[in-house]
């Protein structure tokens, strides 16, 4: 009998969610990547190419919306963390949030052409309504993001279906980027073209665009409100009434050590990918495309289109392979995917044939997607460890913490996009841009996401959790606690 009961604490604990529960949950990626992300990765070709706003200025403007941004992630995760209601503690905050901000979303574009020209403290009135916008959407979108990441941590205390829910969430994510990458190329049909002039009212189409998007985030906010549930709520959350400080909270996240080791590992990675982020573009525009927007544009679909393709065929790949070998070692594997893409970006954007660049594409968006499922997965894995520690459930902390390191991240580096265009030398006005300028855009594109990858390999190797582990602390949660 003794042996019987060491056999079965040593079985592995497996927890599976229906299919339709994890499809469910992933439609909310589209919220994330069209309320937080549509717009940096059309600034560049809307405020600078059409309106003539200074490359640094447009770097800057994303820079300091994503500090505000990042500022507000925090409190919604405090929040969030001490909400209680009928309806859980995160899901009122997806239905609210997610509908307002996908009505709202047309409101970033409301900008007049007349505005580029006007000048308030030595800058483009343009400049300032970025900022004035954003810095009211952004927060609303924080609304949604942090309580729907943070319940995605606490759909299911099971080591490998956590990896597999990422998975969905993934690969839903993939392909609702694709609605980031087809922006532009919307921007050419017919309607927008001006007549007489052969060029496209780049601003009227993203207005266009944006408002039939918003309405789709406001459905998918309600069906996630009405088909995911909150697992940990009623037999861990409601138990809890002592609320949890904001400060004390933040630090408590931040002197988690496994924690710490994955900010760096995403800070990394996001620093050294969004620094070129707007400059793969301007190479598909200016070096591909000879100068040509409306070709460039189109291959910024289909750039796109491969980045999707990329990540939905690297989501299971790597799922797989994090069965076999642990999240980490598979997370390692991605980052080497990646840098293969941006290494590979040198020769395979190429004028001499154009399609080539779609392949760098793929591996790019191969590497992103499992490599955010993989960090994911194991900061669900971190929040377990934390409990045990602490005695709390902190998901909104944990998920506001990891928004705010690589929000700051990411606006570093349009920042530095916005310099290396400026110290390039590129003129938006010429269509044949100078060789230096294409030179500093391509080395730039092919190194840089190499030197974050390389930092993102060092740290993800120093995570203790192993699958074993894991599993030990789950089972340690569970006889304190119960099961959820």
């Amino acid at each position: 009998m003794q042996e019987a009961n060491v056999s079965n604490e040593k079985k592995t604990l497996r927890d599976r969610l229906p299919i339709s529960t994890k499809a469910a949950y992933s439609l909310g990626t589209a919220v994330d990547m069209w309320g937080l992300w549509l717009y940096p990765a059309v600034a560049f070709a809307v405020f600078n190419l059409y309106l003539g706003v200074e490359p640094w200025l447009v770097g800057l403007a994303l820079t300091l919306i994503r500090v505000w941004d990042a500022f507000a992630d925090p409190v919604m995760g405090w929040i969030s963390d001490n909400f209680r209601s009928k309806w859980g503690r995160r899901r009122p905050f997806i239905l609210i949030a997610g509908i307002v901000s996908g009505l709202g979303l047309p409101i970033l574009f409301l900008v007049s052409p007349s505005w580029a020209g006007i000048k308030f403290l030595g800058v483009s009135a343009v400049f300032w309504y970025m900022l004035g916008s954003t810095m009211i959407y952004m927060p609303l979108v924080s609304a949604f993001t942090v309580p729907y990441y943070s319940l995605g941590a606490e759909m299911t205390p099971d080591y490998e279906e956590r990896t597999s829910i990422m998975s969905y969430r993934s690969v839903a994510q993939k392909i609702s980027e694709l609605g980031n990458y087809y922006a532009l190329r919307f921007t050419n049909l017919a309607w927008f073209l001006i007549p007489g002039t052969g060029q496209k009212n780049t601003l009227l189409g993203m207005q266009v665009y944006t408002s039939i998007l918003g309405i789709v985030m406001a459905i998918l906010a309600i069906i996630i409100f009405f088909r995911v549930k909150e697992r940990y709520y009623e037999k861990v959350v409601v138990k809890v009434t002592k609320k949890i400080s904001i400060l004390s909270g933040l630090g408590e996240t931040l002197r988690c050590k496994p924690f710490r080791q994955m900010m760096v590992m995403g800070g990394a990675f996001t620093l050294g990918t969004s620094m070129v982020g707007a400059l793969g573009y301007y190479a598909t525009v200016f070096y591909v495309s000879g100068g040509d927007k409306i070709i460039g544009d189109n291959w910024q679909f289909w750039m796109g289109l491969a980045f999707m393709l990329g990540g939905i065929i690297g989501v299971p790949l790597h799922a797989n392979l994090s069965h076999r070998i642990g999240k980490r070692e598979a997370a390692v594997v991605a980052c080497v995917v990646g840098m293969i893409g941006y290494g590979g970006s040198w020769f395979l954007y190429t004028p001499a044939i154009q399609w080539l660049q779609t392949i760098s594409s793929g591996l790019m968006g191969m590497a992103a997607a499992s490599l955010w499922m993989l960090h994911s997965s194991i900061g669900a894995d971190i929040i377990d460890y934390d409990e045990l520690n602490t005695g709390k459930r902190r998901e909104g902390s944990f998920t506001a913490c990891a928004s705010y390191i690589l929000k700051l991240g990411n606006s570093f580096g349009y920042y530095l996009s916005g310099l290396i265009l400026t110290w390039s030398g590129f003129t938006w006005q010429l269509k044949v841009q100078a060789p230096q300028t294409i030179f500093w855009i391509r080395s730039s594109l092919a190194t840089l996401p190499i030197l974050g990858l390389a930092v993102a390999i060092i740290f993800v190797l120093r995570v203790p959790l192993t699958r074993k582990k894991s599993e030990e602390i789950r089972r340690s949660l569970e006889a304190r606690r119960g099961t959820v």
